[in-house]
């Protein structure tokens, strides 16, 4: 699915997020100290490389709804954002954190002439928020941002389960 919205195009897929060939920015969803671990985190360090991890370190720590930005090292993007998304029912107001995430990760990519950024579901896994009301978070952050992007054309939402790209879909239609 892909849907135009004030000049910006936004897509959901199935993927790797460590694989967009075509994007010139991935967002780690990342822990407080930007090390590797799993899920998105372990995926885009294994694939970058030791490099980044040495460049995380200087940058850490972060709190739940900051975002900072490094070099892609053996990535195919030039850039990794790395956003931390809170603890569902930990980190509070847990809704506003996850929208802050977005918005300083699409703060970086204008700082930064990022014209294009593939995220992946912050939060949606080992941190407990809900696959739909993240995804409603996500997209209503990024369409109330829109009007102000210059250099950002093109978001990727990409997910590792079908389910996941149908939640996200289906919430993606149903908002303009």
């Amino acid at each position: 699915m892909i849907k135009e919205i004030n000049g910006l195009t936004i897509e959901c897929v199935k993927g790797d997020i460590a694989q967009q060939k075509d994007f010139l920015a991935v967002v780690n969803a990342a822990n407080a100290q930007l090390m590797p671990g799993g899920g998105v985190a372990g995926a885009l360090h294994r694939a970058a490389g030791s490099g980044l991890a040495r460049e995380c370190e200087s940058l850490a720590p972060i709190k739940p709804g900051e975002a900072v930005i490094t070099s892609g090292h053996n990535l195919p993007n030039k850039f990794v954002i790395h956003c931390l998304g809170p603890v569902y029912g930990r980190d509070m107001p847990s809704a506003d954190l996850l929208a802050a995430c977005y918005r300083r990760a699409l703060s970086l990519c204008e700082d930064n002439y990022i014209d294009s950024i593939a995220f992946p579901a912050i939060s949606a896994g080992i941190f407990g928020y809900p696959m739909q009301e993240a995804a409603l978070v996500a997209f209503r952050t990024i369409i109330k941002s829109s009007q102000q992007l210059r250099q950002v054309k093109r978001i990727r939402f990409v997910l590792f389960k079908e389910e996941y790209v149908r939640i996200h879909k289906n919430v993606l239609s149903g908002l303009e």
